[in-house]
């Protein structure tokens, strides 16, 4: 199949936490959600795609010292030039593989010449990446996972990493999408524990005892701050509520969010946690350590001795040091064990992990671990289009907490809300203040709706009502948030 991109559109729809989201260098109270439009041609019939992303403060650069309205700026020009690109390159009807490449290739040499850091300029690839892959997904009336499977997309895994020769997409992908996953609930450096943390009258649960017990949850991504005199009595009564409200046992993550600067520092830190008795649950039922080094230091040589020799550790990802394509090669070679999957870092590129990871499996120690984590992700796009993806990949645990951070999709409009609730009923329920909002039961998401929509989404979006990208900006949206 062919297609050619008649034009991009962006749309802006501001948004405010229910309570800040504390994480790493950063505490998140709004952000705006940015919607992409792309009106295609695919083989002479036109359609529309649409992908949409939330740009969060200091995650894909965490410089402490740049205002947020700096930062901001330079996502939305990483996202216009690679919108640039795109439209250029399928000017003319063209391939959906070969054009990736070049969208890819010529973001990252932008980057490089404009000193952006590979992590932002491929939040531009993935987030044009994905709405050119909603729009032939509905051109070929077919979800996500048959099309990838299907080979109709000529994407070529050996020529997006060479020891992936031989390799197809279909030996990356679960032999079929998982109809349930487990939502990870996130713990933010700032969340309430316990009703002693005080409470929201929002309908909705607040404090992780409350969320425990509303939705059945049984897996926890924890986030640290790196200062054992912080962290140890937080964890503490973390897992103190934890084990009280799992009696059927309960699987954990650490979130280490860049904060350590050499792992040795780390793994003392570590070995501090670990000697605390208090702390002894959490650790039987820790699976993996994200992050903990600063990207800046993560895939420097030196942490391979620490990593060969650290045998009483779970395994160790990388998240926000999986940048570009030659940054998982190089973790696995330092011996971590795996990495994230996030839409925001790209679907193609999601693929490569997968297959690289499967790829070198039997040289893994202890196995490859990829994860899945979230970037505040709400629906009906951005969340909806992140779990197709997951769930072709098999990752049978997930973070989630958009559903924590937003109060349901109460930030859309009626038909949007109704929508939504009449195409995923297993996913969403109605609030009884009427608005839909994520449906977890114990502890798990119904995603066989997601897995039958042409890219996850499945409804015809209205993004008329959002404020035009140029126009946000003019009157200094920015400053808004």
């Amino acid at each position: 199949m062919t297609f050619a991109i008649e034009s991009f559109h962006f749309h802006v729809l501001p948004m405010h936490t229910r309570f800040p989201f504390k994480y790493g260098i950063a505490s998140m109270n709004a952000l705006p959600h940015l919607f992409v439009t792309v009106n295609l041609v695919v083989d002479g019939k036109a359609v529309s795609g649409l992908a949409s992303e939330g740009l969060p403060p200091k995650w894909f650069t965490k410089n402490p010292d740049t205002p947020f309205e700096l930062d901001l700026a330079e996502m939305i020009a990483v996202i216009q030039n690679a919108s640039r690109i795109a439209r250029l390159a399928a000017e003319k009807p063209t391939g959906f593989f070969g054009w990736w490449q070049n969208l890819y290739a010529e973001q990252s040499q932008w980057a490089k010449v404009r000193e952006q850091p590979a992590l932002l300029a491929n939040l531009g690839v993935s987030l044009i990446e994905r709405s050119v892959l909603d729009g032939l997904c509905k051109a070929l009336g077919q979800p996500l996972h048959a099309v990838l499977r299907s080979d109709v997309l000529g994407i070529d895994l050996g020529a997006v990493r060479e020891e992936l020769c031989g390799m197809r997409v279909a030996d990356a992908m679960a032999p079929a999408p998982l109809s349930h996953v487990s939502a990870r609930h996130t713990v933010g450096l700032g969340d309430p524990l316990s009703a002693a943390d005080g409470a929201l009258d929002d309908g909705l649960p607040y404090t992780l005892e409350e969320n425990i017990r509303a939705y059945g949850l049984r897996y926890f991504k924890i986030k640290v701050c790196g200062k054992p005199d912080q962290d140890l009595p937080r964890l503490r009564e973390i897992t103190r509520v934890i084990t009280a409200n799992c009696p059927s046992g309960f699987h954990a993550t650490l979130d280490g969010n860049e904060q350590f600067y050499d792992l040795a520092s780390f793994r003392d830190f570590y070995a501090t946690l670990r000697a605390d008795a208090a702390l002894a649950p959490l650790f039987q039922n820790l699976i993996l350590i994200e992050q903990p080094l600063h990207r800046s230091q993560a895939l420097n040589e030196d942490v391979a001795a620490t990593l060969s020799t650290w045998t009483e550790g779970p395994g160790m990802i990388i998240d926000e040091s999986d940048a570009s394509l030659a940054d998982l090669p190089r973790a696995l070679d330092l011996g971590y064990r795996g990495t994230s999957h996030k839409n925001c870092k790209g679907v193609v590129k999601g693929l490569a992990n997968a297959a690289l990871l499967k790829k070198r499996s039997p040289a893994i120690r202890g196995g490859p671990i990829l994860s899945g984590e979230d970037l505040a992700n709400v629906g009906p796009v951005a969340l909806l289009q992140d779990l197709s993806v997951m769930a072709l990949l098999g990752v049978t645990h997930v973070e989630r907490n958009g559903h924590h951070y937003f109060r349901g999709l109460s930030m859309h409009s009626a038909a949007t809300q109704e929508a939504v609730l009449a195409t995923h009923a297993g996913l969403y329920r109605r609030h009884p203040a009427g608005f839909p909002t994520l449906q977890i039961e114990n502890g798990r998401l119904d995603v066989s709706t997601v897995n039958s929509a042409p890219f996850g989404c499945g409804i015809a979006l209205d993004v008329s009502p959002f404020e035009p990208l140029n126009t946000w900006i003019k009157r200094g949206g920015m400053g808004e948030l």
